[in-house]
């Protein structure tokens, strides 16, 4: 008998629609901030988007609005197709999941794919009993009775396979992927053969318009393919050096659509003889292009949950989502759950009064970037600081803000107040600490005691005795209001990024990490600072931020790769949960309570919790989950030539891009070798085990 125990989820069921509020979600941007990896519309009106930890959304008014749907996963979703009766759908992803629906996506039932690796595409040609998917290591799966058994096709490949089309039949079809692949069966997927494609880079999407003789397939690298033969030839084009992940031909082979990298869409007019740029009026990457019905009205999605939409052939492109897109750093709540603001990238300053439901932009007249915000004792004073020692504050809860004069040119990455709006301190690079006691009339340098970056300030209970902490683990604490202060001893050398007491001088914690490479740390001290002691973290991520919001037994953790902790023990034990998202954390706040929360980070994420992001599933499915999320530790990261997998440098892993397509398999001591810069994920050649982020810098 399968038993129910409670599971900590904080930023899991933010995006498993039909949960309602359970656990965390989305607030900014909306309707989700997740990657989207295919769009599908059934007509002009009803379409559904599926990305990463199981989002899967709908509409039914052309876009204009999005509602969330129960995928029952939190493993990413590649692809979605739907059959000829409108009801019947299928969506497949991580860990060979495969989800259909029969209602038309009201309700997803998994069914058995026998594959553990991803799966890329899902193709049902003509019903919705026949159909294929491929995916990784040359996967071909095929269902001839709507997904109650699906069975394994051989490929002839290893390669992985991004895109499979049966333009008109379960027939003859085709499958793209790695290194140039092309495949096609005649006979249903019995055989499978290899075309020459003229070219090693990776294709990432097929289409065949009309027929089985015309077709186009795109890619890495500018890479344009087009067959008049079937596949018998196929003739190159190369646009530049701009990847391409999604190519569609709506109605014809004339009038096709191109979506890519940087917020790519190119158009033909005629076959692909030429294409020509749209302007998108984004520059995330573009996963997939779909136009429904004609060559008017299409949709693309893509990175961070972006969504278009053009009715007049591409001329012009409108986003569907709403929200600021900028990192966010910082985010406080004052007096309630209710009214609040984020603060962030480029002067991006953002504010709320109904719990985050809605999220104005407010005018900090200025570019710099914020990194701290702070509403000591109401929703109307407030502080931000940030680059280049700018200080602002608002008397006015953020109708208008004034510049303070600082007295420096050193980033200032945390303010806070203690007691009052008068008293203040507001710590930054190369040691400094600052100190207003008149609401910031004049902020007064104090001895930090240190040559270190500090980057987080916490005092508790009377403003008389606070903490700081910073680079290379620095720790210095006063007792006086701050005329003078003295190091503490961290035991450690990595980077202490924020430090929080939550009831009295005595009981405190610090959160960081190492910056650049794998590494975690979390400090607690029970007796002022005179000793800290080193907690399990559970993670190899960076910690930014730490918060216990009413005692010292229950706290929060968030950081780098979507980074979501959580104790109830007062950090004897720390659950490293899934946050729902793979974007930096950088900062979490609890206003009242350890129920109502809301956790900030980059491409505008905002995400908020009103059960303490507590949710019940069932303990053998968490057990599978635990078992698949043991991750590896690679060092150095970031790098520059190459990187190395500690303890498995004779094991091989694969390479992911940040679409999720497979770019590489490695030996373990060469992890990226001769890749060109950026973020990838590195794996298990196997496909087991949790993917670690890794950054490639030149």
């Amino acid at each position: 008998m399968k038993t129910l125990r409670i599971i900590i989820i904080p930023a899991v069921l933010f995006l498993l629609p039909g949960y309602g509020q359970a656990g965390w979600f989305w607030q900014n941007p909306k309707p989700t901030g997740n990657i989207l990896n295919e769009v599908y519309f059934i007509d002009n009106n009803i379409g559904f988007t599926v990305g990463y930890f199981g989002t899967l959304l709908k509409t039914t008014d052309g876009g204009a609005n999005w509602a969330s749907q129960n995928s029952g996963t939190t493993n990413a979703l590649e692809s979605v197709n739907f059959t000829s009766d409108d009801q019947t759908g299928y969506t497949v992803g991580q860990n060979g999941t495969i989800l259909k629906t029969t209602d038309g996506g009201a309700n997803w039932a998994s069914q058995t794919s026998g594959r553990t690796n991803w799966l890329r595409s899902v193709n049902f040609p003509l019903d919705a009993q026949n159909g294929y998917a491929v995916g990784d290591s040359g996967t071909i799966l095929k269902t001839t009775n709507g997904g109650a058994n699906w069975t394994i096709q051989a490929s002839g490949t290893t390669n992985d396979l991004f895109s499979v089309h049966f333009p008109a039949d379960y027939q003859t079809g085709y499958g793209v992927g790695n290194s140039g692949t092309i495949l096609k069966t005649t006979d249903g997927g019995a055989t499978w053969s290899n075309q020459s494609s003229g070219t090693t880079n990776t294709l990432s999407s097929v289409c065949f318009p009309l027929d089985t003789q015309n077709g186009y397939a795109v890619g890495m690298m500018g890479t344009i393919l087009k067959t008049t033969n079937g596949g018998a030839n196929w003739t190159i084009q190369t646009l530049g050096t701009t990847n391409f992940f999604y190519v569609q031909f709506p109605v014809d082979a004339q009038v096709g659509y191109i979506a890519g990298d940087i917020g790519t869409i190119l158009k033909t007019t005629n076959g692909g003889a030429s294409w020509t740029s749209q302007g998108s009026g984004t520059t995330y990457w573009l996963s997939s292009i779909y136009f429904p019905v004609d060559a008017q009205t299409g949709y693309s999605v893509g990175a961070y949950g972006a969504i278009l939409k053009t009715t007049d052939g591409g001329a012009t492109w409108t986003k569907q989502t709403s929200g600021a897109t900028n990192h966010l750093y910082s985010i406080h709540f004052s007096v309630d759950s209710q009214t609040g603001y984020a603060v962030g990238l480029m002067g991006t300053i953002l504010k709320t009064t109904n719990g985050g439901t809605n999220w104005s932009s407010q005018n900090s007249g200025t570019t710099f970037t914020f990194y701290s915000v702070h509403f000591p004792v109401d929703a109307q004073t407030g502080y931000a600081v940030g680059y280049w020692g700018t200080i602002l504050k608002t008397t006015d809860g953020g109708a208008s803000w004034a510049s303070q004069s600082s007295g420096t040119t050193r980033d200032i990455y945390s303010v806070y107040f203690p007691v009052d709006a008068q008293t203040g301190y507001a710590v930054g690079d190369v040691a400094t600490i600052l100190k207003t006691t008149n609401g910031g009339i004049n902020w007064v340098r104090q001895n930090s005691g240190t040559t270190q970056n500090l980057y987080s300030v916490h005092f508790q209970v009377d403003g008389q005795t606070g903490y700081a902490v910073g680079w290379s683990g620095t720790i210095t604490k006063t007792t006086n209001g701050g005329a003078s202060w003295a190091i503490q001893t961290s035991g450690i050398t990595w980077t202490l990024s924020s430090v929080h007491f939550p009831t009295d001088a005595q009981i405190g914690y610090i959160a960081g990490g190492n910056p650049f490479g794998p590494g975690s740390t979390i400090l607690k001290t029970t007796n002022g600072g005179t000793n800290w002691a080193s907690q399990s973290s559970g993670t190899t991520n960076y910690l930014s931020c730490v918060n216990f919001p009413v005692d010292a037994q229950t706290g929060y953790a968030v950081g780098s790769s979507g980074t979501l902790l959580k104790t109830t023990d007062g950090g004897v034990n720390w659950a490293n949960q899934n946050s729902g998202t793979a974007n930096p954390l950088y900062s979490i706040h609890f206003p009242v309570d350890a129920q109502t929360g809301y956790e900030v980070g980059y491409y505008g994420t905002i995400l908020k919790t009103t059960d303490g992001g507590v949710w019940v599933e069932e303990e053998s499915r968490q057990g599978e989950r635990e078992k698949r999320g043991q991750g590896v530790t690679v060092f150095p990261n970031p790098f520059t030539s190459f990187s190395s997998v500690l303890g498995h440098e004779r094991d091989r892993f694969a390479l992911y891009d940040i679409s999720g397509r497979r770019v590489g398999v490695y030996q373990g001591d060469r992890i990226g070798e001769g890749l060109r810069a950026g973020v990838y994920f590195v794996r298990a050649e196997s496909g087991d085990g949790k993917p670690v982020r890794v950054v490639k810098v030149r």
